[in-house]
């Protein structure tokens, strides 16, 4: 048995549409569908991530600092 984790879509005449990872071999397949209650349509801790190391010790980050003097 293989197990399959994916996101699908059901219209609203009850029609169902989602992919499924390379490796499952094309036919009918059974298959168990388990509907989470409310809607997670995006969830921010699968985002990557890039460590660009820490600041620069002298960076300035005034209004000032960005602009010039006329403030703009």
């Amino acid at each position: 048995m293989t197990s399959v984790t994916t996101r699908v879509r059901v219209a609203k005449d009850g029609t169902l549409t989602g992919r499924v990872p390379a490796g499952v071999p094309a036919g009918e397949h059974e298959a168990i569908i388990r509907v989470e209650n409310g809607r997670r349509l995006f969830d921010v801790t699968r985002l990557p991530t890039i460590d660009l190391g820490p600041w620069p010790a002298d960076i300035g980050l005034r209004r000032e600092d960005m602009y010039g003097d006329d403030g703009r």
